[in-house]
């Protein structure tokens, strides 16, 4: 029991030390901490259902996935092919894609969940 329990607290600390290394090398993971906060800020403003919030975090989690698995490509890439390879950029255009479409559909998943809320909010404020 002794073993599997430090196994597993060495997994978490391996988990923590990817996730540092992206938020510590990534520039996209910045621009994706501002619009997942920011996003969370309005949620919270906006006193989303549980249903709502539960989408919005999965469509979160979803970019954040897609930005850790790219880095994880890119850095096996490297690893791999050092020298400019066309199939290498290939690999790394594809997982950067990957993110692209991960990030624009979280988009949209927002502007449907937020749109309507926030716009009457903004009216409200607007106009009162």
């Amino acid at each position: 029991m002794k073993h599997y329990i430090q196994t597993r607290a060495q997994s978490f600390r391996n988990a923590f030390s990817g996730w540092w290394f992206v938020v510590r090398t990534q520039r996209n993971a910045w621009i994706h901490a501002i619009f997942s906060v920011t996003t969370l800020a309005v949620c919270f403003w906006l006193r989303l259902s549980s249903i709502e919030w539960a989408l919005i975090i999965i469509a979160i989690a979803l970019v954040w996935t897609a930005e850790f698995l790219n880095t994880a490509l890119e850095a096996v890439v490297d690893l791999a092919s050092p020298e400019q390879h066309h199939l290498a950029k290939v690999g790394k255009d594809v997982g950067a894609a990957a993110v692209l479409i991960a990030a624009f559909s979280a988009l949209l998943i927002g502007l449907l969940i937020i749109g309507p809320p926030l716009w009457v909010k903004i009216q409200l404020l607007i106009y009162s």
